[in-house]
């Protein structure tokens, strides 16, 4: 039997879903006029510049970003022409290739991270009060914990 949403669900569902795709798009409206990197190419350099080494396994890569591995190999051959990432053949077993930051692509995220944080501190957590943002923590650590679950 279907569980079908209530009103308040179903208008707290919707909600959520128009904000999302607004934040998101605003954003990238953002971050693309003040940088020229879309989010897509800022969460590839974010991963990499989390790394001690600036590199990571392709696989490794679609995991973390939850991309499709097609996907991301598209993404990355857009970024290497663009001159914000190399690849390099995996040495130990010859069968991956590892995602590397350049130095243009470093250049590029400490460019654009200024804007891009001042941006999401406007848009989200200027209007939050520290309840609030409890709150936002809370509900995202519990529904990442049931897609963790879910995904088991």
């Amino acid at each position: 039997m279907t569980r079908w949403l209530d009103e308040r669900e179903q208008a707290t569902w919707r909600g959520y879903l128009r904000m999302q795709a607004r934040l998101q798009a605003e954003l990238h409206r953002r971050l693309q006029a003040e940088s020229g990197l879309s989010i897509a190419d800022f969460d590839v350099l974010v991963a990499l510049t989390d790394r001690p080494d600036e590199r990571v396994r392709v696989l490794e890569l679609a995991t973390s970003l939850e991309w499709e591995k097609s996907r991301l190999s598209h993404h990355l051959a857009r970024m290497q022409r663009r001159g914000l990432i190399t690849r390099e053949e995996c040495d130990d077993d010859g069968r991956g290739n590892f995602v590397v930051l350049t130095d243009q692509g470093r250049a590029a995220i400490e460019r654009a991270a200024p804007g891009h944080v001042e941006s999401v501190r406007e848009l989200v957590f200027d209007t939050l009060t520290d309840d609030d943002v409890d709150a936002l923590a809370r509900i995202t650590g519990t529904v990442g914990a049931r897609l963790d679950e879910a995904r088991r």
